[in-house]
């Protein structure tokens, strides 16, 4: 008994030390070596910039920040919006700042004020909204897997293929933050908290109008299931009426631009503008769904195969999604809320993009997907998954900003 009590008690290994430690730590520690890896790679790619290409031959990672998306924002904050549309010398609306929402801009210009600049402020919102989005994220898997699940979801997120986004003067991060709340809030039945949250959303970035399709499609889910959860009186008023406000939210940036540029089509018209980096003579006027025909017929074109095989592997690859969405077993037990919000966000983006480069970009809001990749247990299949996570944040860096604009494929 006496060499009992006198026998030290091992001393637990680091990873237990760390698992004890708070979720907001352990995950701000994995947030700040994932930050560390994407600045390595920034600093790689300028370093292998070509002459030609958008930064030249002398790039920093310091221009990658400021530049494409980035310098838009920075107009909206120091010029502003154009009360009359600009037009091309062929008389065409030309690429506008109505394209790019105020809030992020703004954000970054008063924290800027602070630290020095406005790249550099907007460079830390990205951060900040980015490692909180971390934080969200993990409580929105955590209610549908286990611990070890959410958090191998949030190095996944973290380390993503367009995890470079954090380091850079888009909306994205700030708009992710917003989402990730508001999913998080109808999972718990927290309506309330929504009538801030999409307005947010609103006027961070478009895809407002996704998730005021989602809310109707979470209507009638609850509807169809009200004999498993009860459906409350209050819970039909919060989601017709949160429905709405997202749609209005949706519209009224084109109303605004109309009205401030006398030009009812101004948001329109200015979104069509950039077709024309790919389609020499694009629609003048937008119709649904559109986009992605004239993208299957324009990518058929570059890949030298017949127009139908673009039709078709469109409808393979809206097929297999669809597919995902509905029958994988690990994308099913993430529950019907966030597979609803994948569908809607999706049929989106079929009814108002036009496929391209920056179509990697645009999916990252389908991020609490990655809580059905973290699900299965094999250590082998998540370290693989994140190395495919590291070796896509690569080539999406390297492509995007050391080769930006070389090619039609090298615009984020």
């Amino acid at each position: 008994m006496a060499d009992g009590l006198l026998t030290p008690e091992p001393r637990p290994t680091m990873w237990k030390r760390a698992a004890a430690l708070p979720v907001a730590v352990r995950i701000g520690i994995l947030y700040v070596v994932a930050r560390i890896v994407t600045t390595g790679f920034f600093a790689i790619a300028a370093e292998l910039a070509p002459f030609g290409s958008r930064f030249g031959a002398d790039a920093t990672p310091a221009a990658f920040a400021a530049g494409w998306d980035a310098w838009w924002y920075w107009f909206v904050v120091n010029v502003g919006y154009p009360d009359a549309l600009p037009l091309t010398d062929t008389g065409e609306v030309a690429e506008n700042a109505w394209a790019f929402m105020p809030l992020y801009a703004y954000i970054a210009a008063w924290l800027g004020a602070f630290v020095g600049s406005w790249i550099a402020g907007a460079v830390l919102v990205s951060l900040v909204a980015g490692y909180l989005a971390c934080l969200v994220l993990y409580r929105i898997v955590r209610l549908r897997a286990e611990s070890t699940a959410a958090m191998w979801a949030v190095v996944f997120f973290a380390a993503g293929p367009l995890s470079g986004l954090f380091h850079v003067g888009y909306a994205e991060a700030l708009f992710l933050l917003w989402l990730f709340l508001a999913l998080w809030c109808v999972m718990l039945r927290r309506y309330a908290w929504l009538y801030l949250l999409i307005p947010l959303m609103g006027f961070t970035r478009p895809g407002v109008l996704a998730f005021a399709l989602f809310l109707a499609l979470h209507g009638i889910h609850r509807w169809f299931t009200r004999a498993r959860e009860p459906l409350p009186a209050r819970d039909i008023v919060h989601i017709v009426l949160l429905g709405l406000l997202a749609t209005a939210v949706g519209f009224s940036w084109q109303v605004y631009a109309g009205l401030k540029t006398g030009d009812a089509g101004a948001y329109l018209a200015t979104e069509l503008a950039w077709r024309r980096n790919w389609i020499a003579d694009p629609p003048t006027e937008f119709a649904p769904f559109d986009g992605f025909l004239l993208g299957a017929r324009f990518w058929a074109g570059q890949w030298g195969i017949p127009e139908v095989a673009g039709y078709v592997v469109l409808g393979v690859i809206v097929a297999g999604v669809a597919a995902l969405l509905l029958f994988e077993p690990h994308v099913r037990r993430l529950g019907a809320d966030l597979r609803l919000w994948s569908a809607s966000y999706l049929l989106y983006l079929l009814a108002v993009f036009f496929p391209q480069s920056s179509l990697f970009r645009l999916l990252v809001p389908l991020s609490p997907l990655w809580g059905a990749a973290a699900m299965p247990r094999s250590t082998a299949w998540r370290v693989g998954v994140l190395a495919a996570c590291l070796a896509s944040q690569w080539w999406w860096i390297y492509t995007m900003y050391a080769l930006a604009g070389t090619a039609l494929w090298t615009i984020p």
